[in-house]
């Protein structure tokens, strides 16, 4: 089954014989970042890390510093990403980026493009939860942090993508887009009245779809786009809501594996379209693989960032 074929098809669940012997012998739940990126060299290789100072983000940053990227990691304000760079072993440059504000994720990309080189991998991690509805233009805010901000900022750093040897975007997902509101993603009314708790699930679906709309895109190129759940990870996306967090919840170390497996792991190049957890192939609900829900979400959130594209 060609790439093509299996992006075109919408067949996801396919996926995971495709590249089942794409993931190590040992490589799970428990495995951490270092662990699945141990003797690789990503020296001369530019990543993007969104969300740096904290959690996966940070765990993500520091391991492709670590293996030699030169990492640039975003965060909120210049001081939290200085910070989080300094602590780096390797290379990394701080950049601020508020992704709920849409030109502050056009002076970020703008930032980065100015750098001229091009991005080997850009890790859409950032993100946030709420627990009482708010709005941001009168959309839903989680859809705009964890989505828009993150369509945005792919769009503009499209072209440094595809300019890479074999460029890789890496969108986290989680295994909550199953809970989203009933008909998936709620075109019709995406300022959040009605949706309940499930604004992050409704915002984890649309980074599925959108990370599979994108591997269409991007067929018949170099680049790749990849959806992954960390699964239960203790860090501090939680605040907002009460920190409930379970007694198995993963540590931000192996939280960060699969991210960084799908980012950097050489038999994983070409493969596109695709669904990932514990650093192997999963089979998501088929919400997320619908390709005409993959198309509207793109179409609706070109239509909402037409004046930043």
């Amino acid at each position: 089954m060609t790439r093509r074929r299996l992006v075109q098809a919408g067949l996801l669940a396919t996926a995971a014989p495709l590249v089942a012997g794409a993931a190590p012998a040992g490589f799970g739940a428990h495995s951490t970042a270092e662990e699945v990126t141990a003797g690789l060299d990503l020296g001369g290789l530019t990543a993007v890390v969104t969300g740096c100072n904290s959690g996966i983000g940070q765990e993500t940053m520091r391991v492709l510093a670590l293996r030699g990227a030169h990492v640039i990691g975003t965060a909120r304000d210049m001081q939290k990403g200085r910070t989080a760079c300094a602590a780096v072993r390797g290379k990394a440059t701080p950049v601020v980026l508020e992704l709920d504000d849409f030109d502050s994720v056009v002076a970020c990309a703008d930032a980065i493009a100015a750098m001229d080189v091009p991005i080997d991998i850009l890790v859409c991690n950032a993100g946030i939860v709420l627990g009482d509805l708010e709005q941001v233009r009168g959309l839903e805010k989680t859809f705009v942090v964890n989505h828009l901000g993150h369509y945005l900022l792919a769009r503009r750093l499209l072209d440094r993508i595809v300019a890479a040897p074999q460029g890789r975007v890496v969108v986290l997902g989680s295994g909550s887009h199953r809970t989203a509101p009933p008909g998936g993603i709620q075109f019709d009314r995406l300022s959040g009245e009605g949706w309940g708790d499930r604004a992050y699930s409704h915002s984890k679906l649309a980074n599925g779809l959108f990370s599979f709309e994108l591997a269409r895109r991007l067929d018949g190129t170099r680049a790749t786009s990849n959806c992954v759940t960390p699964g239960h990870v203790r860090t501090n996306i939680l605040r907002n809501v009460g920190d409930g967090y379970r007694a198995d919840a993963r540590s931000v170390e192996q939280g960060a594996a699969t991210p960084c497996y799908v980012a950097t792991a050489p038999a994983l190049a070409g493969v596109s379209g695709a669904y990932f957890a514990d650093c192997a192939p999963a089979t998501p609900d088929p919400m997320q693989t619908d390709p005409h829900a993959a198309q509207r979400l793109w179409a609706v959130s070109e239509e909402l960032m037409r004046d930043w594209l």
